[in-house]
């Protein structure tokens, strides 16, 4: 496993309110660089805004007292996942305000062995706080606890072990996947009626956050009468696609087909694309932003996709771990849900045309004039 590489950057469901922690949290906006397509670290990049400013620039000033230059870890499970480039900026840009450092490392390939290397690692280099996608619920259990009784403070992002699994992160920081899939399945039911068939495609049925997500959509369409099969499909798209469309063939009256996991979500938009399924009323969702799915959503292949909001996952734990520090473990981190924003044809045109950090399609941080109406958002929605 290469070794982790360390970058100087600048000077069931939860109910949680991400508003109320960033406000007293005093963040303010700040011109940052991006750590670019996750290898090279770019600095000293001019900010593009969008428009005229209405108000000047916030003020660089530190508000914090003097103190250690904190450095973090962070360890996952796909480093060469784009998923991560967002996730990534977060992490720099919350570096650039606090005057903290951060390394990365884990797995290309999802081996909980060279995450587990990772974490011992930064143990060893004694850092001041460690953020883990936990995606195994047993095998960060002792490195967890290993850093706990170092003083080392823990946080789980992006992905954690399950309630029973005994891993002891203080906190978690990422979508709630039930939540999400109860979302998705609330979002389709004005179309549904009692009786009705629906197809959930999921790639990794061992997987934590694909079985969240089912099993959310399942609560749902379960109340509402609908029938929910579950159907394994695999995680590469043209071996998803074809069982996709085997199934649909024996299944020809189902109503609605989603996917758990952006993996396989282009493989259903390829299926309904194929057989003109959106012509006999046949819809089909998915989750997260990749650029295949939100090339789906536009051409109204997917009616809608859910976004996890990668960059909180980034910007978030190393904020609460910079909180622990600086406060000597009087505030400690907490959960947070980075929820599951809506994306149709509507407004996917926001993610597609877009080249910024705040989404990872871009090296370049970009400031945007806020809408001038909010909607309800769809977490926020009541029925």
């Amino acid at each position: 496993m290469a070794k982790s590489r360390q970058y100087e950057i600048g000077a069931q469901p939860r109910e949680l309110s991400r508003r109320r922690f960033l406000r007293n949290a005093g963040i303010g906006t700040a011109a940052v660089p991006f750590l670019g397509a996750l290898v090279e670290a770019l600095g000293g990049a001019d900010v593009a805004a969008q428009g005229q400013p209405s108000r000047p620039p916030a003020s660089s000033k530190d508000p914090w007292p003097q103190r250690p230059a904190y450095k973090f870890a962070m360890v996952y499970h796909q480093t060469a996942d784009p998923f991560f480039v967002p996730v990534l900026a977060g992490a720099n840009d919350a570096c650039a305000l606090l005057g903290a450092t951060y390394t990365w490392d884990g797995s290309a390939t999802g081996s909980t062995t060279e995450m587990v290397d990772a974490f011992n690692d930064a143990i060893d280099d004694q850092v001041d706080g460690i953020a883990c996608c936990v995606v195994d619920p047993k095998a960060f259990n002792a490195v967890t606890d290993q850093a706990l009784a170092a003083g080392i403070p823990v946080v789980a992002f992006n992905a954690e072990a399950p309630p029973t699994s005994g891993n002891h992160a203080m906190a978690y920081i990422g979508q709630d996947f039930y939540a999400a899939g109860a979302a998705l399945a609330e979002r389709m039911l004005p179309h549904l009626k009692k009786g009705d068939l629906v197809g959930g495609m999921i790639g990794a049925p061992a997987s934590a956050i694909e079985q969240g997500r089912m099993s959310g959509a399942a609560s749902v369409f379960s109340s509402a009468g609908a029938h929910l099969a579950q159907v394994v499909v695999g995680t590469t798209q043209s071996p998803a696609a074809t069982r996709i469309g085997a199934w649909y063939k024996e299944h020809q009256d189902v109503k609605f087909m989603f996917t758990t996991a952006a993996s396989n979500g282009a493989a259903l938009a390829s299926v309904i694309q194929k057989l003109a399924l959106g012509k006999r009323g046949i819809a089909g969702a998915g989750f997260d932003v990749s650029g295949s799915v939100l090339q789906e959503v536009r051409k109204g292949n997917l009616v809608f996709t859910l976004d996890q909001q990668a960059y909180l996952q980034g910007f978030l734990p190393i904020f609460e771990l910079f909180a622990y520090n600086i406060t000597g473990g009087l505030i400690i981190p907490v959960d947070v849900d980075t929820g599951h924003k809506l994306v149709t044809k509507d407004n996917v045109g926001d993610y597609l045309s877009r080249r910024d950090t705040w989404e990872g399609s871009s090296t370049v941080p970009v400031v945007f004039t806020p809408p001038r109406k909010i909607t309800v958002p769809m977490s926020r929605a009541k029925s």
